[in-house]
């Protein structure tokens, strides 16, 4: 059986009236390349230009074996006319009549199925993409696309479209049509509608319209009930409409950056949603969203001053409940009713005191409260990590001597090691520290074996070296203390742990780090305190998932602030107690900064007074002073 392709159908059709001016143009062209001296006096250096944009003959020939082509980051500003005709031109080596081998039969060729044209210079694309219709993957994102051609609804089989980092200013109805699309990127454009037709698209899974200018969503949206993915962030939505109730298989929505000061309440029946994104709006309460399936709800960088008990307890499946950055005076008792929660992060809010109970949450493990003005508790303590700080909560509560427990529950090792075995089974905690071992013993990692331990605490030892044995912990292990030891040195080795969300390194003796933690995608905080860096580690610039890095007390004499404005998350930086003799103006436009901590450093400028005013004013002063 003959399959419908390229080559073999256009040698029969070409004869036809509706193939007949191709045939010629294609011709015309190829005699332009043999005649050197005949040039169109009209367009002087057409021949030059059709050379410069022409593809290589043997991308074209492995392109009709693999059915695939990759033209990006080529410099093209238009597509070559070969590469829509790929599929309906004779191959130049059946017009020679040079023989292919057996396996090459140009008869065979198959048809394009994956056109990648990604960062080029492309400002249109011709109305001849339509040769193509066996597109299934167009790339076309990071060009200068202001528009796009009808043609492209005659793409029924394409199935992903990439128009990321263009100029449109609208949507293509006829995009709309193309019934077998599942995905479509659309960020960083110039959207500020769409078309009501978008719901046609019935089996798109994943849309991204983040970084537009859209301020509504069209009735229509409700209609793509196959949605997996939806990401609005970074546009100018003040209101979500009640049609989103009907995208019952939507698990992830991102909302942030928008001017959202609330969500609808139909919000709720989006029963398949586990992981919600309204960082960056103007809430000024919690959303009440008894979502069944919802384990992450992210609301930091907004204006909510006050947790209710009906917010709260109707999320009954929450792991991680982001509300950092926020104006949260305290929490209620009601807060232990989120059984599953895992990580609360309460960063940078007013937050003076915190309810005893909270050291029942069973499942919490990570308790992040850096900038808020806590009172009747140390400070030290603060700085000692989660697990402590819930002991000591626990402690508050409990009638019987903080450390009765540990001598029940506690597992005498061969070694002499005391392992508390109800931590490891209930908190999912392993703890082995003020022991000034210089060595962590096998036993204490056997002992955690099949138990999906998520935080370890190895502090106040004599560890020069992280444990050999770390790495077996790395499918949960999510917190790390290694905090008081005598480490020279970090091996690459912690790049395994992917998992880690936060690392205490404080109290060492480190000098740098090693570049391969540039993996851990998913680290929010490291604390280096009290160690030897006479620079800002460069690994850190690299990890754009950081929210606080705590660089007080060491050496630092330079920090370069066009690398820090790549870490968007970054709220705290402390750098107290360091060498920095200027503070360089550009670190004002780290605008995400909440918490800039430089007192002890020996600059002249900022002076006290304004160090003074706190951190708004300290980014302000330095931005008055970059020379313009």
């Amino acid at each position: 059986m003959f399959r419908r392709t390229s080559i073999g159908t256009s040698s029969f059709s070409d004869s036809s009236p509706k193939n007949s001016r191709f045939s010629a143009a294609s011709v015309l062209s190829m005699s332009r390349f043999k005649r050197l001296g005949n040039v169109d006096s009209l367009k002087g250096f057409r021949k030059e230009t059709e050379k410069e944009i022409s593809v290589p003959h043997g991308l074209l020939q492995a392109a009709r074996k693999s059915g695939q082509l990759n033209l990006s980051g080529r410099g093209l500003t238009e597509v070559p006319q070969n590469v829509y005709r790929l599929n309906v031109d004779t191959p130049e080596e059946v017009k020679q009549n040079v023989s292919f081998a057996a396996s090459d039969g140009w008869w065979e060729q198959t048809d394009l199925t994956k056109l990648l044209l990604s960062s080029n210079q492309l400002q249109h694309l011709s109305d001849d993409i339509r040769l193509l219709p066996g597109l299934i993957t167009l790339d076309l994102h990071d060009n200068q696309l202001s528009s796009l051609p009808s043609a492209v609804g005659d793409l029924q089989e394409l199935q992903q479209l990439r128009l990321s980092n263009n100029q449109l200013a609208s949507l293509l109805v006829e995009v709309c049509s193309l019934k077998s699309l599942r995905s479509l990127t659309l960020q960083n454009n110039l959207l500020e509608s769409l078309p009501e037709e978008l719901g046609q698209l019935e089996n798109l899974t994943e849309l991204d319209l983040s970084s537009n200018l859209l301020r509504e969503l069209p009735v229509g949206f409700g209609c793509l009930t196959t949605l997996q993915k939806v990401n609005l962030g970074h546009n100018k939505l003040q209101c979500l409409p009640d049609c989103l109730s009907q995208l019952k298989n939507v698990k992830l929505l991102d909302c942030s950056n928008n001017q959202l000061t609330g969500v609808p309440p139909s919000m709720s029946e989006m029963v398949g949603l586990e992981q919600l994104y309204l960082r960056h709006n103007r809430l000024c309460f919690l959303p009440q969203l008894p979502a069944p399936s919802l384990k992450e709800l992210y609301v930091g960088n907004n204006q909510i001053q006050q947790l209710e008990e009906e917010q709260l307890c109707c999320l009954k499946a929450i792991s991680v409940l982001e509300l950092r950055d926020n104006k949260i005076k305290g929490l209620p008792d009601q807060i232990t009713s989120l059984n599953t929660l895992t990580r609360l992060d309460l960063t940078n809010n007013d937050v003076s005191s915190l309810p005893a109970s909270l050291s029942l949450l069973p499942d919490l493990k990570v308790l992040l409260l850096e900038g808020n003005p806590l009172r009747g508790i140390r400070r030290d303590l603060l700085t000692k990590g989660t697990i402590e700080l819930l002991r000591y909560l626990r402690g508050r509560i409990e009638e019987k001597p903080d450390g009765a427990e540990d001598g029940h529950g506690g597992l005498a090792l061969p070694s002499d090691a005391r392992i508390n075995i109800h931590a490891i089974k209930t908190l999912k905690m392993l703890e082995y520290r003020d022991k000034q071992a210089e060595n962590i013993p096998d036993e204490v990692f056997d002992a955690v074996a099949d138990h999906g331990i998520v935080t370890v605490d190895f502090s106040k030892n004599q560890l020069t070296a992280l444990p050999h044995r770390l790495h077996e912990l790395f499918p949960t292990l999510a917190d790390v203390n290694l905090g008081f030891n005598r480490l020279m040195s970090c091996s690459p080795d912690i790049c395994h742990l992917f998992q880690l969300t936060h690392i205490d390194f404080r109290n060492n003796q480190l000098t740098d780090l090693p570049l391969e933690m540039n993996n851990l995608n998913k680290l929010r905080s490291i604390i280096l305190k009290y160690n030897r860096f006479r620079s800002f580690p460069r690994v850190l610039y690299q990890i754009l998932s950081l929210e606080t890095v705590l660089l007080g007390n060491n050496q630092v004499s330079v920090v370069d602030p066009s690398n820090l404005m790549k870490l968007v998350h970054l709220s705290t930086l402390d750098l107290s107690n360091n060498d920095l003799l200027n503070i360089p103006p550009e670190l004002g436009l780290c605008t995400s900064l909440r918490c800039l901590s430089l007192e002890g450093n020996p600059f002249r400028t900022p002076r006290a007074a304004v160090m003074a005013k706190g951190t708004d004013e300290v980014l302000k002063y330095l931005r008055s002073r970059i020379p313009t």
